[in-house]
C-alpha cells in the first residue's frame, strides 16, 4: 500500500516506475490501489461475529450466582459459607468454585468480579455510634462562633494531641523513594525503648492564617501539658500575630487531656486566661465526632503524610519532620521540644472549681463556656 501511494502520486506511468523501482509486480500495486481506493469497512473486526472461544459463564450458566453466593454469604448465599470467615481472595474463591463443581481460574474469577462491579475496597469508617441529639446544632453554634471571631479578628484556633509515636529505629507506615533493594533498616520487633520513649504531639492549628503549632512532649498527655502548648503557642506567636486581641476561640474534642469534663484543663486554662488577659472561649465537639476536628485533616493529615516510611530515631527528628510539613494552600508549622515532666492524676478541689471565673454558654454551657482572666492569679 505504500508502493501504490507512491505510485498514485506520479501520475500516469507511476504503476511501472514504482514496479520497477522497487522489484515487485505491476498487479502487486494495482491491488494495492484498489484496496486504498475502496471505502473502508462497516467494522473494524477481524473475527465474524459470534466466532472464538464462548465465555465460561455460557457453558456454566450458574458460575456467576456461585460466585456472588461466595462473595457476599449474607445477602446472596448460605451464611455458613465455607469463606464467611476467610480471606476470599481470587484464588480461594477459584478453589471454592472447583470444589463446588465450578471449575474456573483464579484470573477468570477477578474477570468475572469486575464485570459483577466489584472491585477491591477497604473498610470505611461510616458508623459513628450513638449519636447526641444537639449534635448538629453544636457544629452549627461552633461555626457562628468561628465566623464573629474571626470578623473581629481574634486568634481561633483547633487543639488536640496527635496519636504518641514510637521513638527509635522502628518501621513507620507509608512507602518513600530509596535505591532498589535498599530500603530503610529498622527494628524486627515493636518494643518501646525505655531511654527513648514516645513523642506527644501536641497541635495548635491556627484556623484564620492556615498555620500550626505542634509542641512535641516526652512525659504524658495531660490537660497541663495541652494547656502548656497553648501558652508556648501564645508567646512565641499568637501574641505577636494577634497585639491587639482580647478574645481566644479554643475548638476541641470532647474526650482527652483536653475534655469537656476535665477540671485540670479548665484550672489550667484559667491560669492561661489570667497570665494574658484573654478572654478564652471554649467549644467542644459533641461527642464521637472528634475526626471532624479542622486540626485531624488540615495538620495532623499532613504531619503523617510527611514522615510516611521514615523511622522516627530521635525526639529532635520528630521535631524536624513536623517543622518540614508544608502544603500547596500555604501551610506553615512551628514545632517544639517540650522536656518538663507532667504527673498524672492530679486531683482539683471543689474548691478551686468554683473559684474560676468560669461563664457557661447559653447553649449547652457543658460544651460552650468562657474562662474570664481573675485580677489576682494567684487565688487559684
Amino acid at each position: 500500500m505504500l508502493l501504490a501511494t507512491e505510485a498514485r502520486a506520479l501520475g500516469y506511468g507511476g504503476i511501472t516506475r514504482v514496479a520497477r523501482a522497487a522489484g515487485v509486480s505491476r498487479p502487486t500495486i494495482q491491488k494495492a490501489l484498489q484496496e486504498i481506493e475502496q471505502p473502508p469497512p462497516a467494522s473494524d473486526r477481524l473475527r465474524q461475529a459470534g466466532g472464538g472461544r464462548k465465555a465460561v459463564q455460557v457453558h456454566d450458566p450458574t458460575l456467576l450466582a456461585a460466585l456472588e453466593a461466595l462473595v457476599d454469604p449474607d445477602t446472596r448465599g448460605d451464611p455458613m459459607s465455607p469463606l464467611r470467615w476467610t480471606c476470599k481472595s481470587t484464588r480461594q474463591l477459584a478453589a471454592a468454585l472447583t470444589q463446588g463443581g465450578h471449575p474456573v481460574s483464579h484470573r477468570v474469577v477477578a474477570e468475572l468480579l469486575r464485570e459483577l462491579g466489584y472491585s477491591l475496597q477497604a473498610p470505611a469508617k461510616m458508623h459513628e455510634g450513638s449519636r447526641h441529639p444537639d449534635r448538629d446544632a453544636q457544629f452549627r453554634y461552633l461555626n457562628e462562633q468561628i465566623k464573629v471571631f474571626l470578623t473581629h479578628g481574634w486568634p481561633v484556633v483547633s487543639v488536640d494531641t496527635k496519636k504518641k509515636e514510637l521513638v527509635g529505629r522502628f518501621k513507620n507506615g507509608g512507602q518513600e523513594w530509596q535505591p532498589q533493594g535498599d530500603p530503610e533498616p529498622v527494628n524486627v520487633h515493636d518494643f518501646p525503648d525505655p531511654a527513648l520513649g514516645k513523642a506527644i504531639p501536641y497541635g495548635i492549628y491556627d484556623i484564620g492564617r492556615n498555620a500550626g503549632w505542634v509542641t512535641v512532649g516526652q512525659d504524658h498527655d495531660t490537660a497541663s501539658f495541652a494547656v502548656a502548648s497553648l501558652r508556648r503557642w501564645w508567646d512565641v506567636v499568637g501574641q505577636h500575630t494577634y497585639p491587639h486581641a482580647e478574645h481566644l476561640l479554643i475548638s476541641a474534642d470532647g474526650g482527652g487531656s483536653n475534655g469537656s469534663r476535665v477540671r485540670l484543663w479548665k484550672v489550667e486554662l484559667q491560669a492561661f486566661a489570667s497570665a494574658t488577659g484573654l478572654q478564652v472561649s471554649v467549644c467542644h465537639l459533641p461527642p464521637g465526632t472528634s475526626k471532624w476536628n479542622k486540626i485531624e485533616h488540615r495538620l495532623f493529615a499532613h504531619i503523617s503524610m510527611n514522615w510516611r516510611g521514615r523511622p522516627l530515631v530521635s525526639h529532635e527528628v520528630v521535631v524536624d519532620l513536623i517543622s518540614a510539613t508544608t502544603t500547596r494552600s500555604g501551610l506553615q508549622v512551628q514545632a517544639e521540644l517540650d522536656t518538663s515532666s507532667y504527673p498524672t492524676k492530679v486531683k482539683v478541689s471543689d474548691a478551686a472549681m468554683a473559684a474560676l471565673a468560669l461563664t457557661p454558654h447559653t447553649f449547652h454551657g457543658e460544651w460552650n463556656y468562657t474562662i474570664s482572666p481573675l485580677a489576682e492569679p494567684g487565688c487559684l
